[in-house]
C-alpha cells in the first residue's frame, strides 16, 4: 500500500490535472451549460469509464515497463516534469482557453450519445494517458508492495479525485461560468494559481531521486 502522505500529494497532482483545461473539462461545461445537468451527468459518467481503461492499460503496462527497461523511471520522470511545465505556460498564455469558456455549438443528444461521447473524450485523451505514464513511476515504490496494486491504488484516486471535481462543476457550471463572465479578473488569478501549483509539483517531482 502507498503511504497516506504519498497518496495526499498524488491527489494533489491530479487536482492539477482536473482543473487544467482539456477535453474531457470544456466538454463537460460546455454540456452542461448548453444541455442541462443530466446531460452533464450521463457525459460523467461516459467520461469515469474512459478513465478505467487508461489505469487498466497503463497499470498493466508499467508492471512490465518498471522491471524490464533500464532508466524507465528517470525518462518517464523527464516526460512528467516537461509536461508540467508545459500545462503552467499554456495555462497562462493570452489565447490559453479558461475552464469556464464554453462551445456554444453543442446540440441536444441522446443518453446513448452522450455517455458515448463522455467515454470517447476521455478515453482518447492523450493528456491523461501522458499523466498516468508520467506521474505513476514518482509514487511507485517496490517496498510498498505490488506494483499492480500500487497502480491501481494510483489510478482509482486519481479517478476519484476528477469525479469529485467534474461532478462540482457539472452541478454548478451555468452559474460559475456568469460569475467568471463578470469578474475577469478573478480568470486571471485562477489561470496564475493553476500555473503555480502545476509548477510546484514539477520542481518537487525534479527534484524526487526515485526508489
Amino acid at each position: 500500500m502507498i503511504p497516506i502522505k504519498e497518496l495526499l500529494i498524488f491527489a494533489l497532482a491530479a487536482f492539477g490535472l482536473v482543473i487544467t483545461p482539456g477535453p474531457n473539462m470544456i466538454y463537460l461545461i460546455s454540456c452542461s451549460i448548453t444541455q442541462g445537468r443530466w446531460a452533464g451527468f450521463i457525459s460523467l459518467a461516459g467520461v469515469v469509464v474512459g478513465f478505467l481503461v487508461h489505469i487498466l492499460l497503463v497499470s498493466f503496462g508499467l508492471t512490465a515497463v518498471l522491471f524490464t527497461i533500464p532508466y524507465a523511471y528517470l525518462i518517464l520522470k523527464s516526460l512528467g516534469v516537461c509536461y508540467l511545465l508545459y500545462l503552467a505556460v499554456q495555462s497562462v498564455l493570452p489565447r490559453g482557453r479558461g475552464i469556464f469558456e464554453i462551445r456554444e455549438d453543442l446540440k441536444a443528444d441522446k443518453p446513448g450519445k452522450l455517455l458515448s461521447m463522455g467515454f470517447l473524450t476521455s478515453a482518447l485523451n492523450p493528456k491523461i494517458a501522458v499523466f498516468y505514464l508520467s506521474f505513476f513511476p514518482q509514487f511507485i515504490k517496490i517496498e510498498n508492495g505490488s506494483v499492480l496494486t500500487q497502480s491501481l491504488e494510483l489510478g482509482f484516486t486519481q479517478m476519484l479525485v476528477s469525479f469529485s471535481i467534474n461532478l462540482l462543476i457539472v452541478l454548478t457550471a451555468a452559474k460559475v461560468a456568469e460569475w467568471f463572465a463578470k469578474n475577469p479578473f478573478w480568470v486571471r488569478i485562477q489561470k496564475w494559481f493553476m500555473a503555480s501549483v502545476l509548477s510546484g509539483l514539477a520542481i518537487k517531482m525534479a527534484l524526487d531521486k526515485g526508489k
